[in-house]
């Protein structure tokens, strides 16, 4: 006869407390009680004013756009200041203060790119960004695109944007370096029918 013991321990917060207040980010510190009851600390960032841990992920803050133009997929080859590099990753930004995030979507598509949203063909419920370090939480759109690309970024970024095919899409993830949500989009778009 085989036994088995199941154990309900479970994690239990005891308090959050903001550390440091960027401007755009503020770091948190959690302490927790882990499953052998000893008492834990675990740091996170988020874009949010937290004050207890029920505001963890409550909201989401910004949108990544899977934007598509005659059958090629927008991708921007983009300085990103965490990695001191330029990746390639989606069209995205942050949701303003009262925008809807259709207007979000439209607004961060013209100011990365040029561009304008034909048709918007879904958007995903939102999503964690980086659960192991933040709270983070933004959409990911779907999109038909029109016009042509222009430069209409801000003397702090650092962007160029371009439609690929599925095989040149396929060549870049073999051989450049991709922010996760943009790998993903980038590996379905090469490989699936659905955006064809």
């Amino acid at each position: 006869m085989i036994y088995s013991i199941e154990r309900q321990i479970k994690l239990k917060f005891i308090k959050l407390e903001k550390v440091k207040d960027g401007k755009y980010l503020k770091n948190y510190e959690l302490t927790y009680l882990n499953k052998a009851g000893r008492e834990k600390k675990f740091e996170i960032v988020s874009r949010k004013e937290l004050k207890t841990t029920e505001d963890l992920g409550k909201s989401a803050s910004g949108v990544s756009i899977v934007a598509i133009y005659e059958g090629k997929l927008l991708l921007l080859h983009e300085f990103r200041m965490g990695v001191n590099k330029h990746i390639y990753n989606l069209c995205a930004g942050m949701i303003e203060e009262g925008e809807t995030i259709e207007e979000c979507i439209e607004r961060e598509l013209f100011e990365e790119t040029g561009l304008r949203v034909k048709q918007i063909r879904t958007i995903l419920p939102p999503s964690y960004a980086a659960v192991a370090i933040s709270d983070v939480k933004t959409y990911i759109a779907f999109a038909d695109v029109e016009g042509e690309i222009s430069d209409h970024t801000s003397d702090n970024e650092d962007i160029k944007a371009a439609f690929y095919s599925k095989e040149e899409v396929k060549k870049l993830l073999d051989t450049k370096e991709f922010s996760s949500r943009a790998q993903m989009a980038a590996f379905f778009f090469a490989n699936s029918s659905i955006y064809e």
